[in-house]
């Protein structure tokens, strides 16, 4: 399935039950990082649980513009840590979510990771508002873990190695928000 289709997908689904909203919510602020620490605050995402899983709500602003890897991370930091020799943005947030250690990339309609997120799309003033769903999700499922966003799309695959995107470049950690 293309990217523009799983884009398609998830907003159409994530418009059509944003009124359908339970109990659940929460606000995580998103700071810029990188390889010398977590920078400036960009905005938040909104969590909430509805029927149909997890809608994220995103209000950043200041991204660059295009269609942006997204996804929970297992650890809940935004700070850089040493990657391969190197101070690397975010890394101490880990891989992303793959609590059932299936340690392949499907996408969030798979059964892959839970870390998979859909596409975060950001408009030619880089901003960020378009909700999406990540059906197989809920609120409670992100505490204590942290939201990322990289640099380019994702091809929700094992091959290449790198399937969700480019560089870390904002950050926010749910459950954990001492900075706001």
């Amino acid at each position: 399935m293309s990217m523009i289709r799983h884009c398609t997908l998830g907003l159409g689904a994530a418009l059509l039950i944003a009124g359908s909203a339970q109990a659940a919510e929460e606000q995580v602020p998103v700071h810029t990082v990188t390889g010398e620490g977590v920078g400036q605050k960009i905005g938040l995402v909104k969590l909430e649980d509805t029927d149909h899983g997890l809608l994220l709500t995103p209000d950043l602003a200041d991204l660059p513009p295009g269609i942006h890897g997204f996804h929970v991370h297992q650890n809940a930091s935004c700070e850089p840590a040493e990657k391969e020799g190197e101070q690397t943005a975010a890394a101490a947030a880990g891989g992303h979510l793959d609590p059932q250690d299936t340690g392949t990339h499907q996408g969030p309609y798979g059964e892959g990771h839970l870390g998979d997120l859909p596409a975060l799309s950001v408009d030619d003033k880089g901003n960020a508002t378009t909700p999406v769903l990540a059906p197989r999700l809920e609120v409670s499922d992100l505490e204590n873990h942290a939201l990322m966003i990289h640099e380019g799309g994702d091809t929700y695959s094992d091959d290449p190695e790198l399937g969700g995107g480019g560089a870390r470049i904002a950050c926010g950690t749910v459950g954990l928000n001492p900075a706001s």
